[in-house]
């Protein structure tokens, strides 16, 4: 257990937000575009070159090279600040480095192969903030180097801040130098170029016969310096004929040795890569670490160099390294250090020395290896201790033969490939992402028609993947028999996903690739890959005799020598059969036995035969081993304390620092917890497996075993089983944080967006694939070192502590419960399948069923564990112990119905909170409940349960609470059309409530609106026998749908319901007493300035009219109403009729303009029944009638041609005999008859003769009309006969007028002097008009005489009467 073990975590799946790019731009001209990628290349997002910083201030930041060297990209791996990336406008030469200067900035210093020296400096936020917040105070500095020739080729190795070293070709080392006090300083740079030899060496070696070093073997290919900080400013390099030379700052090249390729003191074959030139061996001319500087005291006097000669074709390890001393300005080599058998055939990717121990990280196969070692150079004791190895646990490979293990169980291809991919730690976000889009590309690039699925945008990764691959493949007929060929496609299907598979462990090999070893804190030794950050760390006991037994290495301690058997039994056992026993177990373990399990396991084993798939030799070595163990009861205990135990941490010093002040914690350290956990719990699942196959070994003799160890180990097996399965559960969706909408965007997000507008976002951010372990642990604060951080988690988690799966322990419910308050449902509904149902389990599984919806099995449930709070029925102490961990505080069936109310309630399952508040208040303590029959008045209201709800709102004995919910209740039944039903309720107590939340509706709420407020008040009214308020309350509403008629296109639907309305409220006022048909309404100061101007209506003003609050009164009778009706008829029918008048902005006409448009559209008898219910004088009506009538006699054709359906047309009229003329002047006369009186005083027969007389004054007017005036206006004819000089009937009309006076002063002697009274000055008009005439008119002699006989009587009855 020394050498530990690797743990890592993908970075793609740590920062779900996109990183803050900051591009660069160079002064330099011509510079050419970066190269296009090759298909060789790896991903552009992953790294190819790494490096790590760790300081008290910053933590740990890991600088990689991403995109083929154009992009810098620092991540945070202490804290959770997003990644920063800086865009280069050239490709980076490696090896870029960042530091920290003065504890305030941090500077990124890299050399582009166009010859540009940058130094970026990102300022250092308080508290661990980093570089959030400071992306446009970042200052990027350029410097245009001079000498440039070789620079593609070139080493850059970047000693500080100060100091900058690179390697040319032939062994040239060009330094850069600067001076750097602050920002706005170290901008200009001083290079110094230095030879590695002198000038004579230089002449002789364009002699070949003289030199006998290769040409290229001067190129350097590793160099090094001191650690950062420091003062020392010598550099160390190595070049390809393995001479380390020693420069110094302004010297160059003090001295150089050579190292020797022996190899356990022989000289070592050429290997491949590297190169034979003259009698040298050459390195390969890569650039490789290969040098490590370091110092045993503070003071940085003593230093020391080690090199690494690689041996990669030596068959017993990877290479050697050399240890030399630098004395007085001197390489002297002290030591070699062999390195271990296990590196042979590996490449050495880096190394580091920390204290005494010397770390090396090496690349086998594509695969990381951390060797360790102690090296004691004050002792010189350094060769002779043993390496110590550490690589990753275990895991599997998605083989071709897995794949096929895997299809061995039940269910689908595409579900089992599907989980096996998206599995935590198996393929990285990135990977897939990768995978996905070059399966795409591939798909695209097939002939033929393009499937469908290719053209759809997904929203998550893994649906992508889901619908994508396999979407190629088709179920086909054969040819000859037209049968669908079924096993065709599936071999067609499993090809093309096990290639999509292949794609991911492609890309998830070069992700994997090892690049860099650092450290951090105490000596914490990180493996940084090119998409993975890793960590050594100490093994648990699980994964200790786990890996132990899968690599078959190293022996266990003898108290395990248990495991070592069962391990051998069930390596024995083949997968099919493996497979078949362990979905038998886990159906056995997800049932509630009621025998023994050892019965139980005995007729599972007679059933499955176990033992037939073991040989007779492993089964005898098996027993035989058995046997020799003493106690095999004792051994069994052991064995569960190694699957359930956890380790015993011993406090330091730090960790107490820790405690008062806890460092950050990050998402790197909680998904490496993640990825520690998930080793762990797969050995101990192994090993529980192990464990239980023994028990179906030895069936037989279980009946001998204690039933509490049975019960243990199953109960055990079922804890693992249960964390390996919520380990192997990727988040999702759920475990993604909530990102901001777009809708509430502030402009620092916009600027911030706009501004990260690069290479970078050419693809949408790839979805997280971490386990829900991750999530768990974000609930915590637990930043604690490993394994101790994920043993608490385990052991918190509470799975591996059940005694018995008899039971459901507190911390198993509690353990479900935080899965479904993390909304992982499905996973909290697996975990529960597994549990017996116990009151705390099924609580939990009722709240489960509430968030997927399944309230009737939610309720069923509630509705048993409130039984528990029973007094017939009260909860044991296990059952309390269960539920008082997930179950708020309830101590009665009272209180568990609220709280299972208030759940639905939050649910908004309405009908289940109903039912559990009536369930509350029937067991309800004598308390106040208003609450609860609100809700069940408002629950039953809203689910439309009108009639429960009337009951409940009758029952409730809260007087308050009932005038509260009646308006509610009322108002829900009028708008889901329940009006009939409204109206049968009593309301007994409450109809006050019930009018006035009607009326105050019938207001407020705009009248187009469903349902109509006024109608359904109307029909209250009409139901309780009130109509003058019914007619009130549709008078209203006629009149707040006048004020809604101001636009021409609604004019039609408006008036229609004005109409009706008026209609209704006339009908409704009919009904009152004649007497009091009256309505009366409040004068509001809108009804004072209304858009038309309105009949002047009655005023009641009460006494008090002027006291404050007291609004006048507005009194409407019905002949208001009527009258309001028939001119809105009026109006609509004149629209109906013209639609011209719409356009007009008075398109409401008034009532005079009404009737003289239906008079002139020959609407006679409409334009009179108008008029006169309006009150409108009908001169103008007749006016035109008579002159109808005169065209008639005059050109009846013209007439007939004309619309005169509502005159001469009609029945009536129409069956008159005689011509159109003399009906026409029948129905005049027959209208003057109806609408001509004392009243009108025959104004409009006047009118009728004028309009003759004008017409033509020769004709004699009709005798009928001649008649009706000298009956009432004698008079009249003798002025309109005057006026139009018609004399001889002014003198006809005159004498009889005195000839009718006459003869009614002989019948009746005069009372006064009135009765004898003579328009005597109207008659001297005619007699002077007459006499004035050239001719005396025939009749004037006998006027002169009846008047003179006429003055004559009067004399004589004046004389008399004296």
């Amino acid at each position: 257990m020394d050498g530990g073990f690797l743990i890592a975590t993908q970075l793609s799946s740590l920062f779900q937000t996109q990183p803050v790019s900051i591009p660069l731009h160079t002064a330099r001209q011509g510079v050419p575009l970066p190269p296009p990628p090759h298909d060789s290349d790896p991903p552009a997002e992953h790294a190819t070159y790494s490096s790590l910083l760790h300081t008290p201030v910053t933590g740990t930041i890991l600088l990689r090279v991403l995109h083929g060297g154009l992009i810098i990209e620092l991540v945070s791996l202490s804290t959770e600040v997003p990644p920063i990336r800086i865009v280069f406008p050239a490709v980076v030469i490696p090896s870029p480095a960042v530091f920290l200067w003065e504890s305030s900035e941090l500077h990124v210093i890299a050399v582009t192969n166009v010859g540009s020296l940058y130094r970026v400096v990102i300022p250092v936020g308080m508290g661990r903030e980093l570089w959030r917040d400071q992306a446009d105070n970042v200052w990027p500095c350029e410097y245009l180097i001079s000498n440039v020739a070789g620079l593609e080729e070139a080493l850059v190795h970047v000693q500080g801040t100060h100091c900058v070293a690179i390697a040319l070709p032939n062994g040239v080392l060009m330094r850069l130098e600067t001076d750097y006090v602050g920002t706005g300083s170290g901008v200009d740079w001083m290079e110094t170029v230095f030879q590695h030899s002198s000038f004579l060496s230089s002449l002789t070696s364009f002699l070949p016969a003289i030199n006998n070093s290769p040409s290229n073997g001067s190129d350097i290919i590793s160099m090094a310096t001191h650690p950062w900080p420091t003062d020392v400013g010598h550099i160390w390099t190595l070049s390809r004929d393995r001479t380390l030379r020693f420069w110094k700052a302004k010297i160059g090249c003090v001295t150089s040795k050579t190292l020797s390729p022996l190899v356990n003191g022989k000289e070592s074959s050429p290997a491949p890569g590297t190169s034979v030139n003259g009698n040298k061996l050459l390195l390969a001319p890569t650039h490789q670490t290969l040098l490590r500087v370091f110092s045993t005291d503070p003071d940085e006097d003593h230093i020391y160099v080690l090199a690494f000669i690689p041996t990669i074709s030596s068959p017993s390890s990877g290479g050697s390294f050399r240890l030399l001393n630098t004395p007085r300005d001197q390489l002297y080599e002290i030591g070699t250090i062999e390195c271990s058998t296990n590196t042979a055939h590996c490449h050495l990717q880096d190394f580091m020395v920390i204290g005494n121990w010397l770390y090396t990280l090496w690349d086998r196969q594509g695969q990381s290896i951390v060797e360790k070692t102690i090296i004691n150079v004050e002792d010189g004791t350094f060769n002779s201790a043993p390496w110590h190895v550490a690589s990753y646990a275990p895991e599997p490979e998605l083989t071709p033969a897995y794949l096929e293990e895997q299809l061995l169980s039940p269910g689908s291809l595409t579900e089992k490939f599907y989980e096996a991919i998206m599995r935590p730690g198996m393929f990285s976000a990135l990977t897939l992402r990768t995978a996905i889009d070059q399966y795409t590309d591939s798909c695209l690039s097939l002939p033929g028609p393009r499937p469908p699925q290719l053209s759809v945008t997904y929203s998550t990764l893994g649906e992508h993947i889901a619908c994508v691959v396999g979407c190629t493949v088709n179920l086909n007929r054969d040819p000859k028999t037209g049968a669908f060929q079924h096993a065709n496609y599936w071999n067609a299907l499993k090809r093309d996903w096990e290639g999509f598979i292949a794609r991911c462990r492609e890309v998830e090999r070069s992700a994997r690739w090892p690049l860099v070893l650092g450290a951090q804190d105490q000596g914490e030794i990180i493996v940084v890959e090119r998409e993975r950050v890793g960590l050594l760390v100490r093994e648990d006991l699980p994964v200790h005799i786990w890996r132990t037994l899968v690599r078959q290495q190293g022996s266990l301690d003898p108290q395990y020598d248990l495991l070592h058997i069962l391990w051998t039994l069930r390596s024995g056992v083949g997968p099919q059969t493996m497979l078949n026993f362990e979905n038998r177990l886990m159906d056995l373990v997800h049932q509630e036995t009621a025998f023994s399990y050892a019965d139980i396991i005995k007729d599972q084993a007679q059933r499955s035969r176990f033992r037939e798939d073991l040989d007779e030799g492993s089964e005898s070595w098996i027993i035989g081993r058995l046997q020799s163990i003493n106690d095999l009861g004792e051994a069994t205990h052991a064995v569960l304390d190694v699957i359930g135990g956890f380790d015993i941490e011993v406090k330091r010093e730090e960790d107490e620092v820790e405690l008062l002040l806890p460092p950050p914690n990050s998402d790197w350290s909680r998904a490496l917890t993640t990825s520690y956990i998930v080793k762990s719990v797969d050995a101990r699942y192994d090993l529980a497996l192990s464990l239980v196959t023994l028990l179906f070994f030895l069936s037989e003799e279980l009946a001998e075993w204690d039933p509490a160890l049975l019960a243990e180990i199953f109960g055990l097996y079922r804890g693992v089983a249960m964390l390996r399965y919520v380990v192997r559960q990727p988040a999702g969706v759920c475990a993604e944080p909530l990102t901001i909408s777009g809708d509430f965007l502030t402009p620092d997000d916009v600027a911030s967006q706009m501004r990260n507008m690069t290479v970078t976002r050419n693809k949408p951010p790839v979805a997280s694939t971490s386990s829900i372990i991750d999530c768990l642990l974000a609930q915590s604060s637990d930043t604690h070192r490993y394994p101790g951080s994920a043993h608490r988690f385990l052991d918190h988690a509470g799975l591996l502590q059940v005694t018995s799966p008899a039971n459901a322990t507190s911390q198993e419910v509690v353990f479900c419960e935080k899965l479904r308050s993390l909304r992982f449902y499905h996973v909290a509904w697996e975990l529960l399948s597994w549990l017996p149902r116990t009151p705390g389990a099924s609580y939990v599984l009722a709240r489960l069923y509430i968030d997927i919806g399944r309230a009737d099995d939610a309720s069923e449930l509630l509705e048993k564990i409130a039984g528990c709070f029973g007094l017939d029925h009260p909860l044991t102490s296990e059952g309390q112990q269960s539920l008082k961990w997930v179950l708020p505080v309830v101590d009665s069936q009272f209180s568990f119905y609220l709280h299972a109310s208030t759940l639905f309630h939050n649910a908004s399952l309405v009908h289940h909170e109903v039912l559990f508040a009536e369930l509350a208040i029937s067991v309800a303590p004598p308390v106040d409940t208003s609450t609860l029959w609100h809700t069940i008045i408002k629950g039953q209201t809203d689910l439309g349960l009108f009639d429960e709800a009337y009951a409940s709102l009758m029952a409730t004995p809260y007087e308050t609470l009932k005038q509260e919910c009646v308006s509610q209740l009322a108002y829900r039944m009028c708008e889901d059309n329940a009006v009939e039903t409204l109206m049968s309720f009593n309301f007994a107590g409450l109809s006050d409530e019930v009018q006035d939340a009607l009326a105050f509706k019938a207001r407020n709420v705009d009248p187009r609106s469903l349902p109509s407020w006024s109608k359904v008040l109307y029909t209250w009214y009409t139901r309780r026998g009130d109509y003058r308020n019914a007619a009130l309350a549709m008078y209203q509403r006629a009149r707040k749908v006048q004020d809604l008629i101001y636009d021409p296109s609604t004019f039609d639907s408006l008036a229609e319901e004005q109409l009706d309305a008026y209609s209704i409220a006339i009908n409704a006022l009919s009904l009152v007493d004649p007497k009091n048909a009256w309505i009366v309404l409040p004068v509001t100061p809108e009804s004072t300035h209304e858009p038309r101007k309105r009949r002047k209506l009655s005023r009641h003003i009460p006494e008090n009219r002027y006291a404050p609050g007291k609004p006048d009164a507005e009194i409407v009778h019905l002949a208001d109403i009527q009258y309001d009706h028939v001119l809105l008829s009026a109006q609509i029918d004149i629209i109906q009729k013209d639609l011209s008048v719409l356009s007009s902005a008075e398109f409401l006409l008034p009532p005079s303009s009404i009737v003289l448009r239906l008079a002139q559209s020959n609407r006679f008898n409409f334009a009179m029944a108008t008029a006169r219910s309006l009150k409108v004088d009908m001169t103008d009506l007749f006016t035109h009638l008579t002159g109808q009538c005169l065209r008639l006699s005059r050109n009846p054709d013209a007439v007939i041609q004309e619309d005169t359906s509502d005159w001469l047309l009609t029945d009536k009229v129409s069956s008159w005999p005689g011509t159109p003329a003399d009906r026409g002047w029948r129905y005049l006369r027959q209208s003057l008859q109806r609408h001509d009186n004392a009243e009108t005083d025959f104004k409009y027969t006047k009118a009728t003769l004028e309009t003759i007389m004008s017409f033509d004054r020769s004709s004699p007017p009709p005798p009928w009309l001649i008649h009706i005036l000298e009956e009432n206006h004698h008079e009249y004819l003798i002025r309109i006969n005057l006026r139009y000089e018609n004399l001889e009937y002014a003198i006809e009309h005159t004498l009889s007028l005195i000839r009718k006076s006459d003869a009614r002063l002989a019948r009746d002697p005069p009372q006064n002097s009135s009765a004898t009274w003579l328009p005597y000055t109207l008659i001297d008009q005619v007699l002077i008009a007459a006499s004035a005439q050239d001719s005396s008119p025939p009749r004037l002699s006998e006027l002169q005489s009846e008047i003179t006989n006429r003055v004559k009587r009067m004399q004589k009855l004046s004389q008399f009467s004296q």
